[in-house]
Formats: structure tokens, sequence, C-alpha cells
């Protein structure tokens, strides 16, 4: 977990370009106070994004009084043109003074409680803030599910009357969001778990009945990923099958046509030869009656095929 006293080291060169004269905030040809600030900056949050990288786990530690909360929140990011889901870890350190949250993203869910879209919660009862944020983080969840699963609706219906591979694309990859989700929703369920079981953190009675919120609407999420995935599953599955069943109709069409197309064209081929003894080839009409009998002989092929079904 994040141990107090992390250091970090980062260096950069002083050039024309970061001096005080060139940034604005002197007269002199030395390192800028604004650039300063922002190498601090930088060392800081390269220092703790080490600690809390994108692979980590859902998890929860305790260690003198100090309290890590590790779950896995969703984001929305946009990828030619349309929306695709993860999820990120974030980090929730809480010790006897403050409360630090860890993310290598500005994330919405502290965004939220900064801006004062949540509104009823205070900083100084810390336990109640934490489970705040996991219950905020749950109904993120399930706010991302439905978007999930209104778009899959719209690309199911544009695959029935387009068969793009743009929409079956789409479709995977709402799929591979929902496995994302599945995976860390679980993570995040053995997370609150714990915080149940375990008196990890000192409860309230108000906070018995909010962690309880928060494992009801986290349950709730899982269920939804499980229905969206399965429907998701089964809709692909059945996708393919009528992607295979119109391949099957065009290549049968295309086949009866062949067929038709072929009686005439062997009738032209027989009486086409540069041979003595061609029936007809003396008769000024000849020409109208070849072509009047490919044609009784090409709809006689035709009535047989349809009897077949094969039009």
């Amino acid at each position: 977990m994040l141990e107090a006293g992390i250091r970090g080291e980062q260096s950069v060169a002083v050039t024309a370009e970061n001096t005080a004269k060139t940034m604005g905030s002197g007269t002199l040809d030395v390192f800028a106070t604004p650039a300063l600030v922002a190498l601090a900056e930088k060392t800081c949050w390269m220092s703790v994004a080490a600690a809390l990288d994108e692979e980590e786990s859902a998890r929860i530690e305790s260690d003198d009084g100090r309290l890590l909360v590790v779950v896995d929140v969703p984001i929305v990011d946009v990828d030619d043109g349309t929306d695709v889901y993860a999820t990120l870890p974030i980090g929730i350190v809480m010790t006897e003074d403050c409360i630090v949250t860890v993310c290598t993203r500005e994330m919405p869910l502290i965004s939220d409680f900064a801006t004062g879209r949540v509104k009823g919660f205070w900083t100084y009862k810390k336990t109640r803030f934490v489970l705040q944020l996991l219950y905020r983080n749950a109904v993120s969840f399930l706010s991302y599910l439905r978007q999930i699963d209104r778009s899959s609706l719209r690309f199911e219906k544009e695959m029935y009357k387009s068969m793009r591979n743009k929409e079956m694309i789409q479709l995977l990859r709402i799929e591979k969001s929902l496995v994302y989700f599945s995976t860390s929703l679980k993570a995040n369920e053995v997370v609150l778990e714990k915080l149940m079981r375990q008196e990890l953190i000192k409860r309230y009675p108000d906070d018995e009945d909010l962690l309880e919120d928060v494992i009801i609407e986290n349950k709730q999420a899982i269920e939804m990923c499980n229905i969206y995935s399965n429907v998701l599953s089964a809709t692909m599955e059945a996708l393919g099958s009528l992607i295979s069943n119109n391949l099957n109709i065009v290549m049968k069409a295309l086949t009866s046509i062949t067929l038709v197309i072929s009686v005439p064209t062997l009738i032209a081929s027989l009486w086409g030869m540069n041979v003595g003894g061609i029936p007809l080839s003396d008769n000024p009409h000849g020409f109208l009656i070849m072509c009047l009998i490919s044609l009784m002989l090409a709809l006689i092929a035709v009535v047989m095929l349809w009897r077949r079904k094969m039009f």
C-alpha cells in the first residue's frame, strides 16, 4: 500500500524556453517559478502513479491506523467516434487526519463530489465519505451498463439492415467492455464483503445501512452485467447464423441464375460451330427460331428451379 514518505525524482534541463524571462515571471535568465512548480507536480504524480498502475487489482489493506481501499471504477473513452468502456483502479487512502484519492487520470467519480453534484456529504465524516464514494461508484457502473445496453440495441438494429463489419466490430467492443465490467464488479464485491465482515473502519449505525446499500447496488450491477453479456452473446451467435444464412441464399440464387444462363449458352455454342450440317443454317429465320428455342428452354429451367425453391 502507499506508505508515508514516498520519494520521487525528476529532472529537467534549464533552457531559454523555461527561464523566467521567457515565461514572463521575471526578468532574469533563471529557472522560472511556474516551470519549477510544474516539475514538482509532475514529480509527485509520477511517484504516486508508480504505486497504482492501471492493472492494480481491487483490494483492501490496513496498517497502523491507515486504510487503503483499491476499487475499479468505470471509464468511457471515444475511439473512432464511438464510446469505448473500460475500468481503472482508484486508491482511497484514509488516515486519522485526511482522505487521499489516487488515480492515474481525472475521474468523474471525484469530480462529482468536488463540484457539488453530490449532496449531503462531509469530508470530516471519513467513514461515511468513503462509503459514499463506493456507493457513487456502484451507481456509475449501473449508469454505464444502461448506456451499453442502449448502444448494443442500436447496433443490433443496424446489423439487421446493413450487415456491415462496422456494426459487428462495435458489438465485439461492447462484449469486451462487459467482460471488463464483470471482472471489476466481482473484484469490488470481494472488497465490500471484506469491509462488511471485518472491523477495518469505525462504523456507525447509519454507516452500516449505507454499506449494505453499496453491496446491494454492486450486486445489482453484477446481475445486470451478466444478463447483458448473455443476451449479447446470444445476439452475436444469432447474427452469425443470420449472416451465414444470407450468404447461402445469395449463393443459391447465383447458382440458379448460372444454371438458367448456361442453357442458351450451350445452344449458342453448338449452333455456333463452324462445321457443315448445322440445322436451320440455310433458313432465313434460323436465328430467330434458335432464340425462341433457347428462351423456351431457359423458361423451363426457371420453372423447374422455382418448384425446387432455388429462387
